[in-house]
């Protein structure tokens, strides 16, 4: 093998990761990404890692910030052991800096109020918006600022 067709090679094998990293790091791809990987990390029970994924600047419509999102998540989720939560994508866009993640979630699961909350959130008919923010440093550095459902209604006693 000369010089040359190792250059050539390796300037092939650059190329096409820099293909691969520029498709990677899209925004309508990161905010695909980091939905389907946050509704994993619930599924698992794994907070530190909804914690990684929730912005400092997190509001939801049910007035939950950050802290009390982190807070309650765990609380729910204890009702509902082995939960899984499955997603219709209706479509994920992304600009500059912005992103929404738009789906239709279903949960499955069993244990003392899973026939409640699965009959409550399954029944929908809007999808929930994930709203995320992009990062100021990284291509892949996304949070989650907001989450939307109009037709879910929680009562204040429940909150």
């Amino acid at each position: 093998m000369s010089f040359r067709t190792g250059f050539y090679a390796g300037l092939g094998v650059a190329v096409i990761w820099g293909i691969y990293l520029a498709r990677l790091w899209q925004g309508q791809h990161q905010v695909d990404l980091h939905s389907a990987h946050l509704l994993a990390a619930i599924e698992k029970h794994d907070w530190k890692a909804v914690g990684e994924f929730a912005g400092s600047d997190y509001r939801d419509q049910w007035g939950n910030d950050r802290a009390l999102l982190l807070e309650r998540l765990p609380e729910v989720f204890r009702a509902l052991p082995n939960a899984r939560i499955e997603s219709n994508v209706v479509s994920a866009q992304a600009n500059k800096d912005r992103g929404s993640w738009t789906a239709r979630l279903t949960v499955q699961s069993t244990g003392e109020f899973a026939d409640y909350i699965q009959n409550r959130v399954n029944s929908l008919e809007l999808p929930f918006e994930f709203e995320w923010k992009r990062g100021a440093t990284w291509p892949w550095d996304w949070k989650l600022v907001a989450v939307r459902n109009p037709a879910l209604e929680i009562p204040e006693y429940a909150r």
